[in-house]
């Protein structure tokens, strides 16, 4: 509670900037997620910021308790929601070994097929972490060969817009918007729907348009039928 945005937007950023490890430093403080953007030894980082309403920062945090959510604005929210959902994502994953080794296979797949990045209206690293995460749960003892396999099968034969969803989403009524096309009008009209675990649950996948999602589908049913045909 001791550091503002401020502070980390102007000393924080400063001091990083004078670092000699950093290299193409920026910052962007109005976008949906404010953050700051660098390379530190050669390696690419996006810096998000949270304020959380507590004396200190333990080791021991546990962000994903919901609780922490109550007295801090939807800005920092946002921000943590990054953190929040990576680390539900593995402890919904029956075998994390097996889900490393598909989702960076599934990844690279993405990137050379020209069909990642939800600024393309594409999926981005989080919506194929959930999907990957979902048929590790669909299949707990399979290896990460068997997983990419089953990834392809399953996702070039969903039925969108089915949602792909790792546990329930709940509502804590901590006036927070909630994905629920029950409720909201806006997200009934989400072509593939892939929703984060992580309290308030978002659609990943919102940027998807009906022409991406046709792109999308046919790569989809291409790497299947490639690998059916490298296995037989």
């Amino acid at each position: 509670r001791h550091v503002s945005r401020r502070d980390f937007f102007s000393v924080f950023y400063e001091q990083l900037r004078d670092d000699p490890a950093v290299q193409d430093i920026t910052k962007v403080e109005e976008s949906y997620v404010p953050l700051i953007k660098m390379k530190f030894h050669g390696i690419s980082i996006d810096l998000t910021f949270a304020r959380l309403n507590v004396p200190a920062i333990r080791d021991s945090i546990n962000l994903l308790n919901d609780a922490i959510l109550r007295s801090i604005d939807e800005k920092c929210i946002v921000s943590l929601n990054g953190s929040r959902v990576t680390d539900a994502i593995l402890s919904l994953v029956p075998a994390p070994d097996a889900f490393h080794g598909a989702l960076r296979a599934v990844k690279l797949w993405a990137k050379r097929r020209l069909i990642y990045g939800a600024t393309y209206g594409y999926f981005g690293g989080v919506a194929f972490a959930i999907c990957v995460a979902r048929v590790c749960q669909m299949y707990p003892s399979a290896c990460s060969y068997d997983i990419l396999r089953c990834f392809f099968e399953q996702l070039s034969t969903w039925k969108w817009p089915s949602p792909v969803m790792l546990c329930p989403v709940v509502d804590l009524n901590y006036h927070l918007k909630v994905w629920d096309p029950k409720v909201n009008p806006v997200d009934r009209y989400h072509k593939m729907p892939v929703i984060t675990p992580a309290y308030p649950s978002m659609c990943s996948t919102h940027t998807v348009t009906q022409s991406t999602a046709a792109h999308i589908t046919s790569e989809l049913v291409r790497g299947s039928e490639i690998l059916k045909a490298t296995s037989s």
